[in-house]
């Protein structure tokens, strides 16, 4: 399955939503997406939507703790909300919800 990035903007909040499965054949998509998100200095909140995100494998995680790291540095918050089931699950076992501020849906 293709991987998708769509965008919603408010006063200071980019929420990106990702569909698809997100693994090194297409984890550049992920990246540009939120080198363009972090960007904009506007974007003090960066929320990354995962509720389509079907599979992620480690290439796709590396890239969003990069980006959470560069949000910090640059006195940002990146967020990651509404992982399925097996996605929380592996952000949990790799030891990184904690630092993606994961919020899942109950």
């Amino acid at each position: 399955m293709e991987l998708a990035v769509s965008f919603t903007h408010t006063a200071d909040t980019t929420t990106m939503v990702v569909s698809g499965e997100v693994d090194v054949s297409c984890a550049d998509t992920l990246r540009n997406a939120l080198t363009q998100t972090l960007a904009n200095p506007d974007a003090k909140t960066i929320v990354v939507d995962l509720a389509q995100v079907s599979y992620i494998d480690s290439t796709g995680i590396g890239v969003l703790v990069g980006a959470a790291h560069k949000a910090a540095d640059s006195q940002r918050h990146l967020t990651c909300v509404n992982p399925q089931k097996n996605v929380a699950r592996v952000l949990t076992l790799l030891g990184v919800a904690d630092e993606l501020h994961v919020v899942t849906q109950d």
